[in-house]
């Protein structure tokens, strides 16, 4: 069966039991946002940039550092056409695994490199996102100790297994709804059928009325939203 119809309810079990990570958007607003992980690579990242720009969707990228350092054009592409910046490590490794500052110290790594290429201030880049989204409540006081913000998903169509463009196109349509977060990779896997998806998903989301939004504009929400029922 494998674990693509679990993580909904993974979803549903730990969102409650972490509420400082942005699991999701405003439950009342038809606003999404579609974020890619792993990523740049030099293929397929541009080939995703311009079904993107085909359809005038900014999304949001949670990067690896090592990723960027070996596709900087390809990284300063995707910075000038609007896009959200986030970090997603710098190699990929279990931030469970890293002990003391090994986690600040991969974190900074990778923030650095990113600001470095696309000239930006490193302070701006504050969204982090675990790898295989695993943390432990040890992960989120340090990520709050960097200052940086977490960020999970709460639709993940697995198609970094490539399970085929359909089949990631109707678990995405199918799951979701009003503030979702939808996870898709850009990166050595998944990343080869990630533009034909998008490709597929995106237009059949527009004509449900759903706008897309990025990360930074849901955190803004979910601030808003906490200072209001205050």
């Amino acid at each position: 069966m494998g674990i693509a119809p679990v993580l909904p309810y993974v979803h549903r079990v730990l969102s409650p039991l972490f509420p400082g990570c942005l699991w999701k958007g405003n439950p009342e607003r038809k606003e999404i946002a579609l974020t890619f992980d792993d990523g740049p690579h030099p293929k397929y990242t541009l080939q995703l940039l311009e079904a993107l720009a085909e359809y005038q969707v900014t999304a949001s990228f949670f990067w690896l550092g090592v990723c960027v350092e070996r596709a900087p054009q390809v990284a300063q592409a995707v910075y000038e056409q609007g896009h959200w910046l986030g970090l997603h490590g710098y190699t990929h490794r279990s931030f469970p695994r890293m002990k003391g500052e090994q986690l600040l110290q991969d974190l900074g790594r990778t923030r650095d490199a990113i600001a470095s290429i696309c000239n930006i201030d490193p302070s701006t880049l504050r969204d982090v996102r675990p790898p295989n989204g695993v943390f432990t409540p040890s992960t989120l006081s340090r990520l709050k100790l960097g200052g940086y913000r977490p960020v999970m998903w709460s639709v993940v169509p697995v198609d970094w297994v490539c399970p085929g463009v359909e089949l990631v196109t109707q678990r995405v349509v199918e799951q979701t709804q009003n503030g979702s977060i939808i996870v898709l990779h850009d990166g050595l896997c998944g990343g080869q059928d990630v533009a034909q998806s998008v490709r597929q998903l995106v237009p059949q989301l527009l004509d449900q009325g759903y706008r897309f939004v990025t990360i930074d504009h849901l955190w803004k929400q979910q601030n808003y939203m906490n200072s209001s029922s205050r």
